[in-house]
């Protein structure tokens, strides 16, 4: 760790501190940099914009991408204020930087209300377990999009 790492990492929890003074949503911040350059930057908007999905890292890694032109995030760091959600952690997977930093950890976050044990709990849990109620319709039908990627000559592979 640099000490532009630490700049970085004071960026995010910047963003998270001003997403909070303007009621965005939750105390949460990211940054994605490449080559030491901010090329993306997010703090959480769930309750303004009425998006669960919109997480600091995801509304990072969404402003990243489309100034890169890509849908991941080769050669890039991610620096989020916070251990990622497991939403968000799927998200930096998929968009696959090089590396990721973060400040507080999920129990920090548990401590303030944001307790995702009980999503990484029923991710763990066969799907008939789950509290959300879960049934699989259609699968042959499902199955021929599958096929008909899988035989598609001129796709983007990710």
């Amino acid at each position: 760790m640099t000490e532009r790492d630490k700049e970085f990492m004071r960026r995010a929890i910047e963003l998270a501190q001003n997403g909070i003074e303007a009621n965005d949503g939750g105390p949460f911040g990211a940054i994605v940099v490449r080559d030491g350059e901010i090329i993306g930057e997010g703090c959480n908007r769930v309750t303004s914009t009425n998006d669960p999905t919109a997480h600091a890292e995801v509304v990072a890694i969404r402003e990243a991408c489309q100034n890169l032109n890509s849908f991941q995030l080769d050669g890039c760091v991610i620096y989020t204020s916070c251990e990622p959600c497991p939403m968000c952690l799927g998200a930096i997977y998929w968009a696959r930087p090089a590396k990721m930093y973060f400040a507080c950890n999920r129990e920090d976050a548990a401590n303030v209300g944001f307790d995702d044990d009980f999503i990484y709990d029923e991710i763990a849990l066969p799907i008939e377990q789950r509290r959300i109620e879960s049934i699989s319709i259609l699968r042959d039908e499902g199955l021929m999009v599958f096929e008909n990627w899988a035989n598609k000559s001129d796709k983007t592979e990710y």
